[in-house]
């Protein structure tokens, strides 16, 4: 059961929020671009909190639907989910909570479409976001350390995206997914995330093909989460080595947010990342009509980390049809 097919989930609208680096990097044109990491709020806390509301209530606005969602489904990288919690408070919209780490915008997409293609429901909102000063304060250290960073370390975007699915057509349909499994390569090192996931996507990337008997060329495009530069480079040597798959329409969102000149290590990584680009650049661009999202998870906590475990990880695939 890896491999789901959906015939009536179709993407409706999305709507973007971009943080201060994010709006200064590759990508310009996000829906709202913020000047500062507070939001106007008096904590990180409160600004993510802020972003996701901001999201929902412009999805909810722009396509007059007020009263027409059935189900919130989305996560971030809080303990407990803390921040969507405290985001799905204003809204009296069923709610279902994620945590896949990085990789947590592909399972809602997954879980959400499976209530819209079993006509459980019509319309859902999925929901992701990342800070980058609450996210790195939980899972490496706080900015204000001024700690020392290998230039393996990816770097948590700030921003949050949501997306309205329905059964209603569009241009957009959401075609198939899999499943990922929890993959652990022995991995210890915390500040590379490259290293940590890249098994993952490859696991769900073969598993993928193999189910729905396609190869690598049939997408116009293989987006992956957050490997970053240099787990870009392990992902596809390890892809020819071990498979014998040279991929040559591969994108990492990671790689696509920022600018060399901003010097953010080996790239973006977070839950937003690979929506901010789907949304803001791969769907805009009119080459990409079949569409590979890959979204990459790092399933490890301070705890665990500091307990010396290794760090297992996830990865999630779904597969997108565009209509031009």
């Amino acid at each position: 059961m890896a491999s789901l097919k959906f015939n009536n989930v179709y993407i409706k609208d999305a709507f973007s929020i971009a943080g201060p680096l994010e709006s200064e990097g590759q990508i310009h044109k996000y829906d709202i671009t913020l000047d500062d990491y507070y939001y106007k709020e008096k904590t990180f806390l409160d600004a993510e909190i802020k972003m996701q509301r901001v999201v929902i209530e412009n999805l909810l606005y722009r396509n007059k639907m007020n009263k027409k969602i059935d189900l919130l489904v989305g996560g971030e990288l809080s303990n407990q989910l803390t921040i969507t919690s405290f985001s799905a408070k204003n809204f009296e919209i069923p709610f279902l909570g994620m945590y896949s780490a990085c990789a947590t915008f592909a399972e809602s997409l997954i879980i959400a479409s499976n209530f819209i293609e079993s006509n459980m429901i019509k319309n859902s909102i999925v929901i992701t976001s990342s800070h980058n000063l609450n996210a790195e304060r939980q899972f490496r250290f706080p900015i204000e350390y001024g700690a020392p960073r290998a230039n393996t370390t990816t770097f948590t975007a700030t921003g949050a995206v949501g997306t309205i699915l329905s059964n209603e057509k569009s241009k957009i349909k959401l075609e198939s997914a899999t499943i990922g499994s929890v993959v652990d390569f022995d991995q210890y090192d915390a500040t590379h995330m490259g290293a940590v996931m890249t098994p993952a996507a490859i696991q769900v990337l073969i598993k993928h093909l193999n189910d729905l008997a396609r190869t690598t060329d049939y997408y116009d495009v293989i987006l992956t989460g957050d490997l970053g530069s240099i787990g870009v480079d392990i992902f596809q040597e390890c892809l020819k080595k071990y498979h014998n798959i040279k991929i040559k329409n591969h994108l990492d969102a990671g790689c696509e947010i920022f600018v060399p000149s901003q010097e953010i290590y080996s790239g973006a990584s977070g839950p937003v990342t690979l929506p901010l680009v789907l949304f803001n650049k791969i769907l805009k661009n009119k080459k990409y009509q079949k569409i590979l999202i890959i979204a990459t998870g790092s399933l490890h906590s301070k705890d665990t980390t500091n307990q010396k475990k290794t760090i297992p990880s996830i990865a999630h695939a779904v597969s997108l049809e565009v209509n031009p």
